[in-house]
């Protein structure tokens, strides 16, 4: 057996900034030498930020990415790094084929380089593309047909990622094929719920299939309504968890290993294995010199009955990426005194701290006491500035300007006329101030079309927007039990939680006069939008028929508000935005 020490760089890179993500590699390579590591593996893509969507069919990107990865081998080799093999993800091309029909212009790859002493040593790309949910990657990319092999301290390192390691075939049993005794597979894996028990039996289950220890390292931080929880993790040839990062922060994972001496097999490697061309590297034979192994981390996971804190992180992740990353100042909030805005005044607070979350109260005509009193409770508890604006006056105006266009507005024009003067002072005050206005909507009101188009959907982010309602009364109960559970006073107003939810546009108005129990409505929604279920699957699950054609016809009738909404950070298997694509002009009802 053979000693090997490695670093998973769990990072945050941002999208086009090759510059800045050359940096990052630096600066966490060098942390990696200094805890005494021999091979430094990061994310899918690290140097040029991932998803790049339609920027891999600039050719003028793709050259700057190739340009930017020799580069930081020669950046690395000046910093006096050059001897530590460091494994980066990177956009790439596949050179001398010709394009063809169907396949993205330029031949873009999603590819692995090996940078040792000031070189690019080996590269190899991406095998299997996705081409589900949030990932069109078919259009973006063309397919690897390399194993990249890497022999390391006389220990040979298959190389892979993300999707590779998800589809039967190609690198992977590659992999097992060539007897590599470390499978190093690069990721760009965004977060689901629950989906961190998932990954980790993935990569039990493929480490014990081809007898090999695997890495599996991925990034973190949100990139538009994607994020990254990182979870970046170690597991021996037997499946075993070796070393496990947290999630959500940027962590140097370091785990020793002790791994069998390279040439396992009896007969030689062939050079095409299951399809791939083998593409081998020998950076060092010598083992490493026998040292005392330190104790691996393995950071303990939360509850997984109860992963609603970490569905909480990822919102606090995903909006804090998104407005720091695109140069926002600042957020506002329309605080109404319900649990929406109130979770999302929440979770921007605890993402950019209160300094820089500004809430507006905005009353009208039929804003309860208490709505008011909730709102100034929720800003005083957490200590962001709010401001009162009495929408009132604006209403009249528009109200005399419709009679005088012969056209009075009553019933839910007069109803949504509030909540539209609402949304155009919130974006007058974003206009003026430069903050980013956050839409405080959630897919419950999404899905049903449950919202004022140009009123309170109106945002540039939407930080709920993939939480069914009923889930963020989880995430509000939750977060108030963590602040009592840390001595601290409740951020959300109990009244906030407890009352019944209202637009408040109407007299004695509630959400149930317009939707069914949320309850109910969620898990009809969960099961039409989330597995495609339909009427059929729906009544034969046990719901009420007539409510299932009601909720059908409010989903499909709302298409096309959904694609005039805010992004907002995806958390489910199935949002309503990348994952899921139907025609706005549809007669399919079944």
């Amino acid at each position: 057996m053979r000693q090997l020490r490695i670093a998973l760089a769990q990072v945050d890179p941002v999208v086009g900034d090759l510059e800045g993500n050359r940096a990052l590699v630096v600066q966490h390579t060098r942390r990696a030498a200094g805890e005494g590591v021999h091979l430094v593996l990061f994310p899918e893509m690290v140097l040029t930020g991932y998803p790049v969507e339609d920027l891999a069919l600039r050719d003028s990107f793709v050259s700057a990415s190739v340009k930017a990865t020799r580069a930081l081998a020669r950046d690395l080799d000046h910093e006096g790094l050059g001897e530590l093999p460091v494994v980066v993800g990177f956009l790439s091309r596949r050179e001398g084929v010709p394009s063809r029909t169907g396949q993205p212009s330029g031949a873009p790859q999603n590819a692995v380089a090996v940078l040792h002493r000031g070189e690019v040593v080996l590269t190899s790309a991406k095998h299997h593309l996705p081409n589900y949910g949030v990932f069109d990657e078919f259009r973006n990319f063309v397919p690897g047909d390399t194993l990249g092999l890497l022999r390391v301290r006389g220990v040979d390192v298959a190389l892979a990622v993300c999707e590779d390691l998800w589809q039967e075939g190609g690198p992977v049993d590659a992999a097992g094929t060539v007897g590599a005794d470390l499978l190093a597979v690069l990721n760009g894996s965004p977060y689901e719920r629950d989906k961190d028990d998932v990954r980790l039996d993935l990569c039990q289950a493929r480490s014990r299939r081809i007898n090999a220890a695997l890495a599996y390292v991925n990034m973190v931080g949100g990139q538009d309504d994607l994020v990254f929880e990182g979870d970046s993790l170690v597991v021996d040839a037997e499946g075993e968890l070796v070393a496990r990062a947290p999630q959500f922060t940027e962590e140097l994972l370091v785990a020793d290993l002790e791994l069998p001496a390279a040439g396992r097999r009896s007969d030689p490697a062939p050079d095409l294995v299951h399809g791939l061309r083998v593409r081998r590297r020998t950076v060092s034979e010598d083992p490493v010199a026998p040292y005392p192994p330190r104790a691996n981390t393995v950071t303990p996971r939360p509850d997984p009955r109860s992963d609603v804190g970490e569905v909480y992180r990822a919102l606090v992740t995903g909006l804090r990426s998104y407005v720091l990353k695109n140069g926002f100042s600042s957020v506002l909030v329309g605080v109404s005194g319900g649990i929406d805005s109130a979770l999302a005044a929440t979770v921007a607070v605890d993402a950019l701290g209160p300094d820089l979350v500004h809430g507006v109260l905005m009353p009208g005509e039929h804003s309860s006491a208490h709505s008011v009193s909730d709102a100034e409770e929720l800003a005083r508890r957490q200590g962001f500035p709010v401001r009162t604006v009495e929408i009132g006056p604006m209403v009249e105006s528009f109200e005399a300007a419709a009679e005088q266009a012969a056209s009075p507005l009553h019933g839910l024009a007069a109803e949504n006329l509030q909540a539209r003067v609402r949304g155009t002072f919130l974006m007058s005050l974003s206009n003026q101030e430069g903050h980013l206005v956050l839409a405080t909507g959630n897919k419950s009101e999404a899905a049903t079309g449950y919202s004022t188009l140009y009123g309170d959907s109106v945002g540039g982010f939407a930080p709920l927007k993939d939480c069914w309602k009923t889930l963020v009364w989880e995430l509000a109960e939750w977060r108030n039990a963590d602040a009592e559970r840390g001595g601290h006073v409740p951020p959300i107003p109990e009244n906030s939680i407890a009352k019944p939810p209202s637009a408040e546009l109407g007299p004695d108005q509630f959400d149930t006069d317009s939707l069914p129990d949320y309850a109910v409505l969620d898990a009809v929604l969960d099961a039409y939008v989330g597995t495609d279920e339909g009427e059929a699957e729906l009544v034969f699950a046990g719901f009420d028929p007539d409510l299932v054609r009601r909720v059908i016809r409010m989903v499909d009738r709302a298409e096309y508000k959904r694609r005039q909404s805010a992004p907002g950070t995806k958390i489910s298997a199935r949002n309503l935005s990348r994952d899921r694509r139907l025609p706005m002009t549809n007669r399919w009802t079944v």
